[in-house]
């Protein structure tokens, strides 16, 4: 039977270098749950013989090694930044917009310290938090009033609580739909309290429809854009104006979910084909919409939020609702948004917001990046081609959405396609591709500029001949 007094004492552990190193960083109670269940561990493998006799040197390195993989197993958190070269740009399972670096440095500094987030600082008393980034919001889609919500799930839900519970709500059944997570309108609709009235058919809804729909009872036109998918052939769908017509005859109001958020381009002859037919928060405010809600983290590029936007007197109500307190976002969200906002307002949003300039990029931009990357892992076991592919906006956005693109091949003689993007997604950070054809592929779209150096240095080191 093995020497077990070859290993040390818990105490005598922690005072080794490495061991005080880690204490450092973990914390005391931590560590030595590590180092127990270290020497518990090399104690039973010594008892049932797994292990050879050792000497307490090899005893020692064998805890210490294996204590310092249990902390940073235990300790290394579940979120973690990766590099997205998937081509999605609002890719929803990757945390949507990744934020500008000045929205960034706006969180971090709100972050670090108290805000004014509840306080008015000229009365020098308590103030209202729903009142942050509406004078911004106000000038980029010339709505009367805004407040902003932690989702537009949250925006569509609390409107409709707000203006239509135990009433009824007029929706195209086109319009009934199911965006990504199961989440579906009429479901939304129930939980606010509106009474459902479905009118029209899944093709062909008309302004007719809507105003035979009209009684005592109802409370709200509702118009949902149908931002995931497009239904294309015979059908017919009336215009906001007609709506807003309709319900200012009947004394109805209309209210608008735009889902996506998009602001426009600011030379509308540039707008990227695959946004021609975006609706544009500002029309549908323009158009007499009494409220517009659509998300922050969409093509706006910023936080995850929800915005509802429109007349003062609806927005007034749903302020004042209770739920608004469950879904009012905290003072990051309110950083993040109001730096993104402000890029908008200031006609840098196509330079300075990440999710809009990556719209922006061509094909030939993408694909100088791509040759740089494939020049830098020549001479690896990393082979490499350059083919034409196609990017997308992608979170719901812009259904149908093409967007031309250089993408880049990665083939290994030793490694399948699922073994690469495997071992792509085990890198520090991980690089998450997409397989095409039987082949990983890279769409530098997606990848942030200041990534790519580090994304050639990842690859590189990863080239290693596989065991």
């Amino acid at each position: 039977m093995a020497d077990l007094r070859v290993i040390p004492a818990i105490e005598q552990l922690r005072q080794r270098d490495a061991m005080r190193a880690l204490e450092a960083r973990y914390g005391r109670a931590a560590l030595v749950d590590a180092l127990r269940a270290e020497t518990a561990a090399l104690r039973d493998r010594l008892a049932s013989g797994g292990l050879a006799a050792i000497a307490v040197d090899d005893a020692v390195f064998e805890i210490e090694r294996g204590a310092e993989s249990r902390l940073r197993a235990a300790m290394r958190p579940s979120l973690v930044g990766v590099i997205n070269a998937t081509g999605v740009i609002v890719h929803t399972n990757l945390g949507r917009a990744p934020l500008s670096a000045a929205a960034a440095a706006r969180v971090a500094d709100v972050a670090a310290g108290y805000t004014n987030l509840e306080y008015d600082l000229e009365a020098g008393a308590r103030g209202r938090r729903d009142t942050h980034a509406e004078r911004l919001l106000q000038r980029l889609t010339g709505a009367e009033a805004a407040v902003v919500v932690n989702n537009n799930a949250a925006a569509a839900m609390l409107t409709l609580a707000a203006l239509a519970a135990g009433r009824e709500v007029i929706i195209s059944r086109g319009e009934l739909v199911e965006i990504g997570g199961g989440f579906r309108v009429p479901d939304v609709m129930a939980q606010s309290g509106a009474i459902l009235r479905e009118i029209g058919t899944t093709n062909r809804t008309r302004a007719a429809d809507y105003a035979a729909a009209i009684t005592g009872r109802t409370a709200l036109i509702l118009r949902v854009h149908p931002s995931n998918f497009r239904i294309s052939g015979f059908t017919e769908r009336p215009s906001l104006e007609d709506l807003v017509a309709i319900g200012r005859r009947f004394g109805v109001a209309v209210a608008e979910d735009l889902g996506s958020g998009w602001l426009g381009w600011p030379e509308r002859d540039r707008t990227p084909p695959p946004l021609a037919d975006e609706p544009i928060v500002s029309a549908s405010v323009e158009a007499g919409a009494d409220v517009v809600t659509f998300s922050g983290d969409k093509l706006l590029g910023g936080p995850q939020a929800g915005i509802i936007a429109g007349r003062r007197e609806p927005l007034d109500r749903i302020r004042l609702h209770p739920l608004m307190r469950a879904f009012r976002v905290d003072k990051l969200t309110y950083a993040a948004l109001e730096a993104t906002l402000e890029q908008h307002a200031i006609g840098r949003g196509c330079e300075e917001v990440p999710v809009v300039r990556m719209i922006a990029l061509t094909a030939e931009e993408i694909g100088r990046r791509a040759e740089a990357l494939a020049s830098a892992l020549r001479g690896t076991p990393w082979r490499t081609r350059l083919v034409d592919g196609e990017s997308t906006i992608g979170g719901g956005s812009a259904p149908g959405s093409a967007l031309p693109t250089r993408l880049l091949e990665l083939t290994r003689d030793d490694l399948t396609a699922d073994q690469i993007e495997q071992r792509l997604r085990a890198l520090d950070p991980p690089v998450i591709a997409r397989i095409e054809n039987d082949r990983v592929v890279l769409d530098l779209r997606t990848v942030l500029p200041q990534d790519d150096a580090k994304l050639r240095e990842l690859l590189r080191h990863s080239a290693v001949p596989s065991p």
